[in-house]
């Protein structure tokens, strides 16, 4: 089946099988490796991308779902000249040490903030909740996302 939708800005068109998950398609064949496989089963968060403004796991999403579709990948939130203000507070808490769930809690997180800019630390928390690391114990995360929010506020919504 033919799907059409935009990629982190761009339209684009691929050939798929009826049964392909969206995260498949992503790294198979349109090469966005940032989206990671980690369960499989939507439990861990690790391919979460932002379907229409929604933080959705794209293991468990056909990729014809996202037929007329507008689709951010991890890839789509910054661009070659400059890290967004969340990517440059992850680096500056040191919110990941093996890397495996952070574009899916940049993202996560991404979308977040663009609709609540002054989630607080229980909410983002809650959010974030459903993404799982096994690395850094939440804390430095939470407070990267704490501290990127006036980024949002200002309508930067990148």
């Amino acid at each position: 089946m033919q799907v059409n939708f935009k990629l982190n800005g761009t339209p684009v068109v691929v050939d798929v099988e009826p049964r392909m998950h969206l995260a498949d398609c992503l790294r198979d064949e349109l090469r966005q490796t940032g989206t990671h496989l980690g369960c499989e089963h939507g439990a861990c968060g690790a391919c979460t991308v932002i379907v229409d403004g929604a933080a959705v796991r794209a293991c468990l999403m056909l990729a014809v779902q996202v037929e007329g579709s507008s689709i951010v990948t991890v890839e789509g939130l910054s661009t070659e000249e400059a890290l967004t203000p969340l990517q440059t507070a992850f680096r500056k808490h040191h919110a990941l040490q093996c890397g495996f769930c952070t574009p899916g809690m940049l993202t996560t997180a991404h979308a977040l903030l663009t609709d609540e800019p002054d989630a607080d630390g229980d909410r983002i928390r809650a959010v974030l909740s459903g993404n799982l690391c096994r690395c850094t114990g939440y804390i430095p995360i939470v407070d990267a996302v704490l501290d990127a929010r006036a980024a949002y506020r200002k309508s930067d919504k990148r």
